[in-house]
């Protein structure tokens, strides 16, 4: 039979191997759960800088939007316009901003006219007309028909360009007459960006799934923004800055020098600023 004395061995024996696996599963408990608290810190943290970054482009863009004040005939353009595409900043102080050339937001007239809350986009490089060396810097890409802004519903790696079946003139050769207006009408605030060519092209749009999703708090297509489904408040002021401008009331506007074709139709009129007429 067994002693007293082996008995108590066992019994120690049973209780710190017991011990020892408790101990172990919190251990485990405890890490998987630390685990995923830093994941989830990551991802918070992820989706903060992505809003924060999506709102500074819509703060960006406002000030892009009373840049374009000033240029006659301006409002015209954007009366008639379809969409318009600001990228606040452009070219080599652009890089790690939003891809290879800049991030631009994305605004659709919407049938009562109002202007549609913006959908971030990044951009690639600008096919033609960028100047060796230059700094780049913002640039606006107005939208005359539903066939350009169509283009965006593609959401990834499409182009605004001839090879794409549309024409984007410059909007400087357009407003010194040289050239008619095309389907898209292209603006810089670098007045040499564009050099003096009279068609340019943007390659490598792509929609950016996380910026959109970051600003407006869930999981939006582009398609949900362009028809009113999702809204921030923050772009109230984006929205009314262009609004202004696009109906001659904004501070300052001189737009109102009226379109002129060369055929006499609409879609193929020319803006020429007062300046030059």
């Amino acid at each position: 039979m067994m002693t007293e004395k082996c008995k108590i061995t066992v019994l120690v024996a049973a209780y710190i191997l017991a011990m020892t696996s408790l101990s172990g599963s919190a251990v485990a408990q405890s890490t998987s759960a630390s685990g995923k608290s830093d994941t989830q810190d990551a991802a918070n943290a992820g989706g903060n800088k992505a809003e924060s970054t999506s709102m500074k482009h819509v703060n960006d863009a406002v000030a892009v939007v009373h840049r374009m004040e000033s240029e006659p005939g301006m409002n015209n353009l954007l009366q008639q316009a379809k969409g318009v595409f600001i990228v606040p900043s452009y070219g080599r102080v652009a890089l790690g901003v939003g891809g290879s050339g800049g991030a631009g937001v994305l605004l659709a007239r919407r049938d009562d006219g109002t202007w549609s809350d913006p959908a971030f986009y990044n951009i690639g490089a600008i096919s033609i007309g960028v100047q060796a060396g230059a700094e780049g810097g913002p640039i606006a890409m107005v939208l005359n028909n539903e066939k350009a802004v169509n283009h965006f519903m593609q959401k990834n790696n499409f182009s605004l360009s001839a090879d794409a079946g549309l024409t984007v003139v410059n909007w400087e050769k357009m407003a010194q007459g040289s050239a008619g207006t095309g389907d898209v009408v292209a603006w810089a605030g670098n007045k040499g960006l564009f050099g003096n060519v009279a068609s340019i092209g943007v390659n490598d749009i792509r929609f950016n799934q996380k910026q959109n999703d970051a600003y407006y708090h869930q999981t939006v297509a582009v398609k949900d923004v362009i028809s009113g489904k999702v809204k921030n408040p923050q772009a109230d002021t984006l929205k009314q800055a262009l609004a202004a401008t696009s109906t001659g009331t904004a501070s300052g506007s001189s737009g109102t020098s009226p379109a002129r074709g060369t055929s006499g139709g609409s879609s193929d009129s020319t803006v020429t600023p007062d300046s030059k007429k």
